[in-house]
């Protein structure tokens, strides 16, 4: 069979199949001009090779478009033969510029037939176009953008372009059945991509990384409004935490592991004590936390912990949203209401003393999933399926209010 026809087919089978119901979530899409089908993948490294650039230029945009251009992108992955796409044996090295390698061939094969490699070079020597391609591969994977090539690079180069179909279908599916808003201030949280990005009546304002909730803790995906924002905050710690983490270590240090935490207890609830932990250096919640009502006890806040911003794949949260820059998305939030710039969200976030602002619009959040989606340069991007939510389709993902 064709590999189109495939295409055709999985197509098809999603739009039948796999239907995700979500009534009031709203869609993570694509931009207005249009973008011919090779152009989304063959000529992935056109405009944006400079790995220090922005990450703005991997947003996925909102609007109608990026069904369509995830179809086109599906085409041409189509196009790609299976005996073209041979699997590349580790050879349990890294490589870089200069080195010299069978697998180097290899890799320079694959990247050609992805658009990341503009030439059909195929000597085994690792040239510096060759670390262009690899960057431009690991930025849209998702991958440490260093030009090298490694173990988590061949890995993900290996995944079958079956497969990668697959996943395109998918989100797909999400692009069709979620609608955001065309203007508008709101903030949208893209899971398996770590990344929230804030708009300004409908244009991105700026993006920063996100720490989203670890495996059995996951993130739930929905929306609301962001209503107030709680600068110096008390962490009123769940039930769960306590019966799990903290009693366990309060058995092995007595009244000071609360002490050493800057806890205390406040009450009882339910047979265990109710703990908080004071405003402070030491917060779990930092300096300030955005509140947005909702079952399921998430919200968004700050964190003592930033070293961990730092990697690659950053879910270790109890599935509240952790973010790197607090004070930008406060003074974002604020920036309308007299009396809170800079300066004064800095103090009430140093204050020691917990405060709440209420916004007077409430803004819009979204908390989305999406595996791959097409950015703004007209580039396919894939990130990892963190919470198999992928594998579940057609099992609804997303919680419907």
């Amino acid at each position: 069979m064709k590999k189109r026809k495939l295409a055709q087919l999985v197509i098809s089978a999603v739009t039948g199949i796999l239907f995700v119901s979500c009534k009031t979530s709203k869609a993570l899409t694509a931009p207005d001009t249009a973008i011919s089908s090779q152009a989304i993948v063959k000529n992935s490294i056109a405009s944006n090779s400079n790995p220090a650039a922005s990450s703005r230029s991997s947003a996925p945009i909102i609007s109608s478009l990026q069904y369509s251009r995830l179809q086109q992108a599906m085409n041409t992955l189509a196009s790609i033969r299976t005996e073209d796409w041979d699997v590349i044996t580790y050879p349990k090295a890294s490589f870089k510029q200069g080195h010299s390698a069978p697998v180097i061939s290899q890799v320079k094969k694959k990247l050609h037939l992805l658009g990341d490699l503009r030439s059909d070079d195929t000597s085994p020597l690792f040239t510096s176009e060759l670390e262009m391609a690899v960057r431009d591969f690991q930025k849209r994977f998702g991958l440490k953008e260093d030009g090298i090539i490694n173990k988590a690079f061949i890995d993900e180069i290996n995944i079958p372009i079956s497969s990668r179909i697959n996943q395109v279908a998918v989100n797909m599916e999400r692009a069709k059945t979620l609608q955001m808003p065309s203007g508008g201030d709101y903030i949208v949280i893209n899971v398996p991509e770590f990344v929230l990005r804030a708009y300004d009546n409908g244009e991105m304002a700026f993006d920063m990384p996100v720490i989203v909730g670890k495996a059995g803790s996951s993130t739930v995906l929905f929306n609301d409004k962001i209503k107030n924002i709680v600068f110096s905050p008390y962490w009123n710690v769940p039930p769960s935490i306590v019966k799990n983490e903290i009693l366990p270590g309060m058995r092995s240090g007595g009244h000071g592991y609360l002490a050493a935490r800057d806890m205390e207890v406040v009450g009882t609830e339910e047979g265990l004590p109710k703990i908080r932990q004071r405003p402070g250096a030491s917060n779990s919640l930092g300096k300030v936390k955005f509140v947005f009502p909702n079952s399921y006890n998430i919200y968004l806040h700050d964190t003592p912990d930033k070293p961990l911003f730092d990697r690659v794949s950053r879910s270790f949260s109890h599935g509240c949203i952790r973010l790197k820059e607090p004070d930008k998305l406060a003074e974002f939030l604020l920036r309308n209401q007299k009396g809170y710039d800079y300066a004064k969200v800095n103090e009430l976030m140093n204050k020691g003393e917990e405060t709440s602002v209420n916004l007077k619009t409430p803004v819009p959040v979204y908390i989305v999933y999406f595996t791959s989606w097409v950015d703004r340069d007209g580039k396919l991007n894939f990130r990892k399926d963190i919470y198999n939510h992928d594998r579940k389709m057609p099992t609804d993902s997303y919680a419907s209010k």
